[in-house]
């Protein structure tokens, strides 16, 4: 359900709503009456909204999809939710299947998984298992700020460098410089490569779009310290918002040119689901002097719809504007020698976790 009229921005979160699910049963609720207008007079001001961690006993851990957009085959996702709260997350309807809202509860109600490392072992050590790039932060961010606590991100890289399985980690989030140490150890074997992504330089942006991730110059300064230690990364500029952040291409392919970043990449942004009219909602907060323009420019690259999720053209869009955002990013990489492909990973130097009590010897 669409908001009737702008809802005011949360101090701290992204999404303006919490807004229930319709297609998997749950029904939106929307408060209303005269009364409302006293309500804090009445019970005072509301509680603040406090993130709360629910722990999860998943039977495997490695996610596989089949998708031809999608460069890898496999990930894991170490927390459900993300506490970043970025607005444009694609990954906020699946919180609908908890029968939670992809909003608010999406981004305050978590999910971790602290068996993790133990199901990764177990998965890594059977007899029929291939070897293959295995991401992490493709979904949610494996570094948002509750992996300061659980380290849950942390025991999988360990298991991983343990066995010498290649890796490939997103985030936005500087918070993997305190697993520097295993990082730079898999890059002397080619067996990991980082992406840090970049969404605008300016931090008042930043603030209304990703309200709880790490400022821009701090992931500019995390690629620094990560090419200064062997690792290496690229910038992802993700998402692509048009109207918004669109303006900015160049200049966050400069600035990550200058923190050592030896690739970039980007992403138009998806609204699936959910987001989009949480996205609408969050323009009609922050932007609303430009709000139908966005809208316009986002459903003239889906094919006039608020999303295309087709194989093939959701990841790419349709029409000039997807075409002219791809040659700028294409030319800023050619000019700043960022368009070189990172170094192929290495599967050949796995060797599997002990089953049993017993190391495999081939």
């Amino acid at each position: 359900m669409e908001p009737t009229k702008p809802l005011p921005p949360i101090s701290g979160r992204g999404a303006p709503t919490n807004l229930r699910p319709t297609r998997t049963g749950s029904l939106d609720r929307e408060a209303d009456g005269d009364w409302l207008d006293a309500a804090e007079d009445i019970d005072g001001a509301p509680t603040p909204l406090r993130t709360t961690v629910t722990i999860e006993h998943p039977k495997t851990i490695i996610s596989r999809n089949t998708s031809p957009d999608i460069g890898f085959d496999r990930s894991i996702n170490p927390y459900r939710g993300c506490e970043h709260g970025c607005i444009y997350c694609f990954a906020r309807p699946t919180h609908a299947f908890h029968d939670l809202s992809p909003g608010l509860d999406f981004e305050s109600k978590l999910f971790a998984k602290p068996d993790a490392a133990k199901l990764l072992r177990a998965e890594l050590a059977k007899r029929n298992y291939k070897v293959a790039p295995l991401a992490i932060g493709t979904n949610t961010d494996g570094y948002q700020p509750i992996e300061r606590e659980w380290g849950i991100t942390r025991s999988i890289i360990e298991v991983l460098a343990e066995t010498k399985h290649p890796l490939l980690i997103t985030t936005k989030s500087d918070r993997l410089l305190r697993d520097i140490d295993l990082l730079a150890a898999m890059a002397r074997d080619n067996l990991v490569g980082v992406a840090i992504s970049v969404t605008t330089l300016d931090p008042k942006v930043a603030r209304t779009l990703e309200p709880r991730a790490p400022h821009p110059r701090r992931r500019l300064a995390a690629i620094r310290k990560l090419i200064d230690a062997g690792v290496p990364t690229q910038v992802n500029i993700s998402p692509i918002i048009p109207a918004i952040t669109d303006h900015e291409i160049e200049a966050i392919m400069t600035a990550a040119a200058e923190a050592g970043a030896i690739r970039a990449s980007y992403i138009l942004m998806r609204l699936p689901f959910e987001v989009a009219p949480l996205f609408r909602a969050w323009l009609a907060a922050h932007y609303p002097d430009r709000a139908d323009k966005v809208m316009h420019i986002v459903q003239d690259i889906r094919g006039g719809k608020d999303n295309d999720p087709n194989f093939f053209t959701r990841m790419k869009g349709q029409g000039i504007w997807p075409q002219l955002i791809r040659q700028r990013v294409k030319r800023a990489a050619r000019e700043h020698g960022m368009d070189r492909n990172f170094p192929p990973l290495r599967s050949d130097l796995f060797r599997p976790p002990e089953r049993d009590g017993q190391m495999e010897l081939f």
